[in-house]
């Protein structure tokens, strides 16, 4: 198997081709990465800036360059000696319109006869033959139908006819009536939907791939790639929407012919990624949590919950009570059909009522502390959230005793089901619902992370990597992906709050005083994206705020929006530049937290890139991104001005202060280099202890194998409270050998080497053993 060193993802799209990804190859060999990382690129909705909802998935998506730029990409990588990884969809499929997908389009013509209809998840008995399709506005609007082209249309929507239903004459009504699908209104999505969704998107439809048949035809194309030498690995997206992800990573494995792979899974803390999994292990967001923790200050815990508290009346947040409620929000509201579907599933003879069913089956999804099981793996997990249920809900303890056994038994589809519908409730009602509540530092409500995780220490730090250096050493690290809910940069000032909640606490309450918004929680997180991203534009911030607003779901919501709460949220926006008061606090909240979030920044980089994995960079990354969630991190870039930054840096104009974004172009290029030219360097895991009164602001790991020391990461944590204290003094390492800076060219040891003195430049350093170096400070 042929596994990669590091990757760099890039978004392709209609603006940015796979014949764009092609000419930006050298640079990326230049950058010093090992694979390419694409996106996925099976056709798609047209106009699809993500490709998540492919449309055919047997041919490359011409709008994103075809099979032609798919074969340049391997070409221009193959030349540099470099791999390609590209991202699948296996779990759904896009049908927002379905004249372009003719799987769905199929399906709908021709129904339960469709030679596709076991590739769609429907419960046909519950639409009395029919798959329901919520697109009409009410259904009052069933008037609006008409025929046109020998197709069924409202306004822009097409859908099929089957043959036999329509002669001329016929009202569409009663056309309508004829086909293997019903249009109904939106909202009834809820509780009457009859097909299996990503997530709660109509536009969405889930794919059965445990199928022999469906799996082969879904994946003829990828099959190609690898029979043909285009691709060297896949990313899997949302396996724990499948029916049987250790199946399909299996069938995957043997189909490619053993290629690298990893999965798009989340990992809650003290979660292993089961064995059985065929996959050298995850996309990364378990190594983001730690990384960002590891610079957030602790000390800073106990004034920001009390600031927090005061923003929600005096009374703090119980997180573990506040997931309880979203996810039943997300049971009872965007995914109670598929709540539903699990209640029909119960067996007659269980004795139990469709309503008690249903409640009790959302109380024990509600009580999940991980995404799903893998049963057999997992069933403590399961029995232990239906005694939380239970303990929760005593009115329901004879139902939930009832279903635990059904629950456990994967012979029953509703064991299965079950399984799917667990991670799109967590998915939902946590990740975009309650890390959007949950606010009192925007660093720590990341994807994959959990938030009550206030900080790590150095000492757990290094005990989590050294486990990972053990356990999963061809896992992949990262920082910032297209889902994560804050750019690394964005994440790395907010960080600073933790070192400065007093001054917080203060600029907070004059932004609150000067741009008033009802919403005290909801307004600790726009200031704190605010600063965490400016400059920003004005529409970039709108954009953010509404979004976040509508999915935290306190003071307005995406299906019955407040215009007035709405109002006061877009001026409070708006005030940030236009009112001159509201504008200077936000500059100088800025001005505090700039310089020590951009040390920050330089230590994540240095630190992920480095630690023990495959370590992603995310596109544009190399320069500053202060980018908030999606689609704000899809914005265009430009490569141009990246190349010429590190043709700057390989001529020798080095940075003169850290402050300069091209320093982090240079320390994620070194890093990158050494790792990719020399691995030897990079093939254990051993923490380094400084000693001296600010010993407690490094975070230093050595890599390499006894006797015979491998590259040395020393990066600064906590800047504000050291420079504050009066700087790194007396601070010192010992270094078992002469070493070398690689992003100074500076000589350090053997011997105790002071802090100050490697850091003199930069706040961080990477050193590799020099047999040149005869003393500290330089070359003789």
């Amino acid at each position: 198997m042929r596994t990669p060193v590091s990757t760099y993802r890039l978004q392709i799209r209609q603006g940015f081709t796979l014949f764009d990804a092609a000419e930006t190859v050298p640079y990326l060999h230049s950058l010093g990465v090992d694979w390419v990382y694409l996106s996925p690129v099976l056709t798609a909705e047209q106009g699809s800036d993500h490709g998540y909802d492919v449309t055919d998935p047997s041919a490359v998506d011409p709008e994103r360059g075809g099979p032609e730029g798919l074969a340049a990409v391997s070409k221009a990588a193959r030349a540099a000696g470099m791999g390609v990884l590209i991202d699948i969809v296996p779990n759904h499929v896009g049908v927002a319109t379905p004249v372009q997908n003719p799987w769905w389009w199929s399906l709908l013509k021709e129904g339960r006869q469709s030679p596709y209809a076991e590739a769609f998840d429907v419960d046909w008995d519950l639409g009395g033959g029919r798959i329901r399709l919520p697109i009409l506005g009410s259904d009052d609007d069933l008037d609006q139908l008409e025929i046109k082209d020998g197709e069924l249309r409202y306004y822009d929507h097409r859908f099929p006819l089957a043959d036999g239903s329509y002669t001329e004459g016929d009202s569409p009504r009663d056309v309508h009536a004829r086909q293997h699908y019903e249009l109904m209104g939106w909202r009834r999505a809820d509780n009457e939907l009859n097909y299996r969704r990503f997530f709660a998107v109509n536009t969405l439809a889930g794919v059965r791939v445990e199928i022999p048949a469906v799996f082969d035809e879904a994946h003829q194309e990828v099959v190609r790639w690898f029979r043909e030498g285009l691709a060297d690995g896949l990313r899997i997206d949302h396996p724990d929407g499948l029916a049987d992800p250790e199946g399909y990573l299996k069938r995957l494995r043997e189909a490619t012919g053993g290629a690298y792979l990893l999965v798009e899974k989340i990992l809650e803390p003290g979660e292993q990624l089961p064995a059985s999994f065929e996959c050298e292990g995850t996309t990364g967001y378990d190594a983001l949590a730690d990384v960002d923790r590891v610079l957030v200050d602790p000390r800073g815990q106990e004034a920001l919950d009390r600031l927090d508290a005061s923003l929600r009346g005096g009374e703090p947040a119980d997180y573990e009570d506040m997931i309880r409620g979203t996810k039943r929000r997300i049971t009872d509201g965007i995914l109670h059909s598929e709540i539903l579907r699990l209640a029909r599933l119960v067996p007659s003879d269980a004795g139990l009522a469709a309503d008690a069913a249903a409640d009790a089956i959302a109380e024990i999804i509600a009580a999940f502390p991980v995404y799903r099981t893998y049963l057999p793996e997992g069933a403590e997990v399961l029995k232990e959230a239906c005694e939380l249920a239970a303990r929760r809900r005593p009115e329901l303890d004879q139902s939930i005793q009832a279903l635990q056994p059904l629950l456990l038994d994967t012979d029953l589809e509703l064991a299965r089901r079950f399984q799917q519908t667990s991670g799109m409730v967590m998915a939902k009602g946590v990740e975009d619902t309650a890390f959007f509540r949950y606010n009192r530092l925007g660093t720590l409500t990341e994807v994959g992370a959990d938030p009550t995780e206030f900080a790590v220490k150095p000492d757990e730090f290094h005990t989590r990597m050294a486990r990972r250096q053990a356990e999963l050493p061809l896992s992949m690290t990262t920082l910032s992906t297209h889902d994560t809910k804050r750019s690394e940069d964005t994440r790395a000032r907010i960080s600073v709050i933790s070192e400065v909640a007093g001054e917080w606490e203060k600029a907070l309450n004059r932004l609150r005083e000067l741009a008033p918004l009802p919403d005290g929680p909801l307004s600790a997180l726009l200031w704190q994206a605010i600063a965490g991203a400016w400059p920003a534009s004005r529409e970039r911030l709108q954009s953010y705020a509404l979004k976040a607003a509508r999915e935290a779901g306190n003071s307005t919501n995406w299906t019955d929006p407040d215009p007035a709460f709405e109002e006061k949220l877009a001026a409070a926006v708006d005030a940030a530049f236009d009112n001159p008061a509201v504008r200077a606090e936000v500059e100088s909240l800025v001005e505090l937290l700039a310089p020590h979030g951009a040390s920050n920044s330089l230590s994540a980089k240095l630190v992920q890139l480095t630690m023990p994995g495959v370590p992603d960079v995310y596109q544009g990354t190399e320069f500053w991104d202060r980018s908030l969630t999606d689609p704000d991190n899809r914005r265009p870039f430009s490569f141009d001005d990246r190349r010429a930054a590190l043709e700057q840096l390989d001529a020798g104009d080095l940075p003169p202060s850290f402050t300069d974004e091209r320093t982090k172009l240079l320390v994620t290029s070194r890093a990158l280099r050494l790792r990719r030219d020399r691995p030897e360097l990079f093939t254990g895991y051993r923490p380094v202890q400084a000693n001296g009164a600010a010993a407690g602001h490094l975070l230093a790991f050595q890599r390499g194998t006894p006797g015979a020391p491998g590259a040395l990461t020393l990066a600064t944590r906590l800047p504000y409270g050291l420079e504050r204290d009066g700087g790194w003094r007396d601070t010192a390492v010992e270094l078992e050998t002469a070493m070398q800076d690689e992003l100074t060219g500076a000589g350090f040891g053997p011997g105790t080497v002071k802090i100050a003195d490697i850091f003199r430049t930069y706040p961080v350093a990477l050193l590799v053993p020099d047999t040149e170096v005869t003393q500290t400070g330089g070359k003789s």
